[in-house]
């Protein structure tokens, strides 16, 4: 397993470094990502939760926001979750309560998981018809499972 190194600035004296909690063979996939300042969630609504940290990524790698399935639990979910490694800005965790109870969250408590990336830049080239497969257009449900 090869190791990637972030450099991570404190923006905030309360900001805390994203963390594996499990490390090792078989260890997290993504790195606990924590509030740097409390808020209330009410119902229904969409905010930008500070982390209180900035990152540099090298350039062969950027991040992916994900879910933290306690919150996901609670309604709680994560919106655009793409970190290019050009940005040096702070990490903002952006959050929508779906459930029907207003969530509490307080400095220092988990909002999310970093889940590091190998960036890879696809060029896309149009063409007339796409190469047969066994899924073709299926979509969602597409498999009969429910």
């Amino acid at each position: 397993m090869s190791e990637v190194r972030i450099g991570v600035k404190k923006l905030v004296p309360e900001a805390r470094l994203p963390r594996y909690a499990h490390v090792g063979e078989y260890g997290d996939l993504a790195a606990d990502l924590y509030a740097a300042e409390g808020i209330i969630l009410e119902s229904g609504s969409t905010v930008a939760i500070p982390t209180g940290v900035a990152m540099e990524f090298p350039s062969t790698h950027g991040a992916l926001v994900e879910d933290r399935s306690g919150l996901a639990l609670k309604g709680v979910t994560t919106l655009a979750g793409v970190i290019d490694p050009g940005y040096r800005g702070e990490i903002r965790i952006v959050v929508t309560n779906l459930g029907a109870a207003a969530v509490e969250v307080k400095s220092g408590d988990r909002i999310a998981q970093l889940r590091i990336v190998q960036r890879i830049q696809a060029s896309f080239t149009e063409v007339e018809e796409l190469g047969e497969a066994a899924r073709g257009a299926g979509g969602f449900g597409s498999t009969g499972v429910r």
